[in-house]
């Protein structure tokens, strides 16, 4: 957890770069990445220093002994001017980046192109005094860190991107039970908050906080860590992301590394075009992925996947990215999706054609209505998750009207009580367990009726509903009964008003 005074070191060097004339919140976020990883390196370097000397064994240095090299080093460029840092950072420190070696990591390709964006000498050394301040040396709150200054994206991308909402995604991983044998990808990764929240759940199920002590280092060290036999799977071959935005994957790069995944395979592809450059990764290759796809872009046919397109025919993103994750999952492989509302309901062929290969084809598992404030300020559009197996066929699909997430659904989005997502969880695992059991009885006990805010509705409903999957298509109403009086009554009552009108205004005539 970050205490709260590096929550407002942070906002008041988020402050300065705004004064200093940089407004974008993604180019303040790569900036201070680009700090971040030069003081990381630096932390390495001074680490391995210090076992080799215990060991008296050799390593390979990031940094060359020179003087010049040395000087490349965080803790011997900090405390220059402003004057000197400016030129230094941009000609030296950089350019260095590109010639790195993490063992297991990818982060130094997309950092090689990276560049001194703060023009300001003041803004400069503010921020590298805050980067010198924040406690990097402790592994989990490093994380934390980082998801700060990631809440700080307020505006939104190009094609409908926008931040997935950190609870949301917590639910969404929770409701898929990623394990850490797994093999999980986000086709349009942003910022890496699908995996990096993927990270933290597994983490944070996987270990014994009882536990834990600090190495020399000033690291936590798990003794009752779950996860340690996994690690290397963890590092190398469990995450998997991709996008077409090089700052993105910068972002996504540095934070992967941030929450303790030295080696995740960010990607610069654009997933839907026909030349996928990660081959074995195409199709039957993952067993959970998630994902919050963009909405509203429109693509040339030309350049789509075929294999994507007999799925469904469409220029529609939001269709074609559903399809293409149908592709990539392994048989038996899960997602958690958010979608528009009008993938569940649309009436055009690709729309229902999406629906049915999901029912037909797959089992469709949950439908997830989320409320039209979630994404606030970014958009108002109302979105649902769906949950699906690849494989089978659809028995029942399991609704949940979600009216509240714990924040409020204006622009603001300041926390309040009301919230569903514990609710929505707790029915999801008890719907999955009598599943998993056969008991249908019990199933149809507890979630067949469909007054309530969480239902099931079987297949074949479905289908007699052309594959219609809004949730207000399937919930019923209980309306009250009203009674109201004869209108000779009402009529009665109206005209003794009138009266009553009346009389007073003659009784003030007579007073003038």
């Amino acid at each position: 957890m970050l205490t709260g005074q590096i929550r407002n070191d942070i906002d008041s060097l988020w402050e300065k770069f705004w004064t200093g004339g940089i407004t974008n919140p993604l180019l303040v976020i790569e900036q201070i990445s680009y700090l971040m990883f030069s003081r990381l390196l630096d932390m390495q370097e001074t680490t391995a220093e210090k076992k080799s000397k215990r060991s008296g064994q050799p390593f390979t240095r990031q940094f060359p002994e020179t003087q010049e090299g040395q000087l490349l080093r965080w803790q011997n460029f900090k405390n220059m001017s402003g004057q000197e840092l400016l030129p230094h950072l941009k000609n030296n420190v950089f350019p260095h980046f590109s010639q790195i070696e993490l063992a297991g990591s990818d982060i130094a390709h997309f950092m090689a192109g990276a560049d001194v964006e703060i023009r300001s000498e003041s803004v400069l050394t503010a921020a590298v005094e805050m980067v010198d301040k924040l406690p990097l040396e402790q592994s989990d709150v490093k994380g934390d860190i980082y998801e700060h200054l990631l809440s700080k994206l307020a505006s939104a991308g190009i094609n409908g991107q926008f931040r997935t909402p950190r609870h949301i995604i917590d639910m969404m991983v929770e409701m898929i039970d990623v394990q850490p044998t797994d093999v999980i990808c986000d086709p349009a990764c942003g910022t890496a908050g699908f995996l990096s929240r993927t990270m933290e759940y597994l983490t944070r199920v996987h270990s014994s906080p009882e536990s834990i002590y600090q190495d020399e280092d000033g690291n936590p060290v798990y003794t009752g860590d779950l996860l340690a036999p996994f690690s290397e799977h963890i590092n190398n071959d469990m995450f998997w992301g991709f996008d077409f935005d090089n700052t993105m994957l910068r972002v996504s790069a540095m934070n992967m590394m941030l929450h303790g995944v030295s080696s995740a395979n960010i990607t610069y592809q654009d997933s839907l075009n026909k030349s996928f450059m990660s081959k074995d990764q195409e199709e039957n290759y993952f067993d959970k992925i998630l994902a919050n796809p963009p909405f509203k872009g429109s693509l040339d046919e030309q350049s789509v996947n075929p294999e994507v397109l007999s799925t469904v025919k469409t220029k529609k993103t939001e269709l074609l990215f559903v399809a293409l994750i149908l592709r990539m999952l392994k048989l038996g492989g899960r997602s958690a999706t958010i979608v528009p509302d009008g993938v569940l309901f649309g009436s055009s062929k690709a729309h229902k054609a999406l629906r049915t290969e999901l029912i037909e084809n797959n089992q469709l598992e949950a439908m997830i209505s989320l409320p039209s404030g979630v994404f606030k300020p970014y958009a108002g559009v109302s979105t649902g998750i769906l949950i699906f197996t690849k494989g089978g066929t659809t028995d029942n699909v399991l609704f949940y009207d979600m009216k509240a997430d714990g924040y409020s659904l204006d622009d603001k989005r300041n926390p309040i009580s009301d919230n569903d997502i514990p609710d929505a969880k707790t029915k999801w695992k008890r719907y999955s367990e009598l599943y998993q059991a056969g008991d249908t009885d019990a199933l149809a006990a507890e979630f067949g009726d469909k007054t309530q805010a969480v239902f099931m509705v079987s297949a074949e409903d479905i289908k007699a509903q052309k594959y219609d999957l809004s949730i207000n298509r399937y919930r019923e109403v209980v309306y009250a009964e009203e009674t109201y009086q004869e209108p000779k009554v009402i009529l009665a009552k109206l005209k003794a008003l009138e009266n009553e009108i009346l009389a007073d205004l003659n009784e003030l005539e007579a007073m003038l």
